[in-house]
């Protein structure tokens, strides 16, 4: 009889570790979709779009006499609106450091390609070799694809490339709804003016 009364505890209590392990794991898991990114809050949208309009306007208005040496617009517009993208994150984020970094490098070195145009000899390309050396497991080669895609992380390890990714793919999501209701609202501002100029010049002299 006390044998049977000692199972019996034991079936019960092992029941109750099994149900509080299930409802930790379930706590973790809510509290995890609970807390929303940080990229889809209305405000971080409203800085950005702000940050973005900022930045098209001085695109827009570049001086014509360094068009000659200044990116096609699309890219221009491109790189404007990464850039209040990184500004946005605040710093915060390897990439985001990154991208602000790389304008400034692009623009310094520029710079120095147009001095070394005029002396210095052309550049003689290194033969390739032959030999492959062995290659690297398939989650290595995916890591290394992975970091170049992100800026900023092609050295970072797999976990702090893991993070940076995931919070670069939400920026990357809000930039692209932030963009197309900007182009939703530009399409119907040009739209009502073009409908409105067209009646009057159609109206009777």
């Amino acid at each position: 009889m006390a044998s049977t009364s000692g199972s019996a505890a034991a079936v019960e209590e092992r029941g109750n570790s099994e149900r509080k392990r299930k409802r930790g794991a379930t706590g973790e898991s809510e509290g995890s979709e609970a807390q929303p990114s940080k990229w889809r809050t209305r405000r971080v949208h409203e800085i950005y779009s702000s940050k973005l309009l900022d930045a098209i306007r001085l695109v827009r208005s570049g001086s014509p006499s360094s068009s000659a040496a200044a990116p096609p617009r699309s890219r221009a517009v491109r790189e404007a609106a990464d850039r209040a993208l990184a500004v946005s994150a605040r710093g915060r984020t390897r990439w985001s450091r990154a991208i602000l970094a790389s304008h400034r490098r692009r623009v310094q070195a520029a710079r120095r390609a147009r001095l070394r145009e005029a002396t210095s000899p052309p550049s003689r390309h290194p033969s390739s070799s032959s030999g492959k050396g062995p290659k690297a497991p398939a989650l290595a080669r995916k890591a290394k694809v992975l970091g170049r895609l992100v800026p900023g992380c092609r050295k970072l390890p797999f976990p702090a490339l893991l993070a940076e990714a995931s919070d670069y793919i939400a920026a990357l999501e809000m930039q692209v709804r932030a963009m197309t209701a900007l182009a939703e609202v530009l399409s119907t501002v040009s739209g009502s003016g073009s409908a409105s100029s067209s009646g009057g010049s159609s109206s009777p002299a």
